[in-house]
């Protein structure tokens, strides 16, 4: 049984972020796509609303919505600059739709994001979706496991290798249901970047 599990990996794009490197196993899925041009991002502390508390004690943007909050790009190319504005110059852009990032802050159109490595930057807001969508960040040997259930007995689906993107339904703050190219399961909450540890999705 064991011995035929598959193996999720992330596709090597033409540049990753560090600590994300593809490792080549039996399925492929698409993997995160970045292309840093530089880091930094600048804007006044004066002119932004923003938070890094807990998630349950999370303040209100502007927007009315919490902060700080997961999202995900909605397109395969977006620019990050280094303000609240199209007259700053772009940081960086990011190349993978359904990447998730947390907003920090909210200026008018515009929202402060932070990634997995800690880069910060603006987008507009027109370029995030509220769909969620989680990173796999850890794992024992360099993977995580996708079980049928949501427990550690349950038989194993899958062996998901860290950088691997998928789809987020539902979590109970334990656990969430987690879809990645043909194989869905369950995720211990915890090995994910695009949801809160004790958050709960549905």
């Amino acid at each position: 049984m064991i011995a035929k599990l598959k193996t999720l990996a992330t596709r090597k794009p033409r540049r990753l972020a560090a600590g994300l490197a593809g490792i080549v196993a039996v399925v492929t899925v698409a993997g995160l796509g970045l292309s840093h041009l530089q880091s930094g991002s600048a804007a006044s502390q004066g002119e932004i609303t923003g938070s890094v508390s807990k998630v349950d004690s999370r303040s209100r943007g502007p927007s009315g919505l919490p902060l700080p909050r997961f999202v995900t790009l909605k397109a395969n190319k977006v620019n990050v600059r280094r303000g609240p504005a199209s007259e700053y110059p772009v940081a960086w852009v990011y190349q993978r739709k359904g990447y998730p990032v947390e907003i920090t802050a909210e200026f008018e159109n515009w929202r402060r994001i932070r990634d997995v490595d800690g880069q910060e930057g603006w987008i507009l807001k027109q370029m995030l979706s509220d769909k969620r969508f989680g990173l796999v960040t850890s794992g024992k040997a360099f993977h995580a496991i996708l079980y049928q259930d949501k427990t550690p007995d349950a038989a194993l689906v899958a062996k998901v290798n860290i950088g691997v993107l998928g789809a987020v339904e539902a979590c109970d703050g334990q656990w969430c249901s987690f879809a990645s190219g043909d194989y869905e399961g369950f995720m211990l909450q915890t090995q994910l970047w695009g949801v809160y540890p004790g958050e709960v999705v549905d």
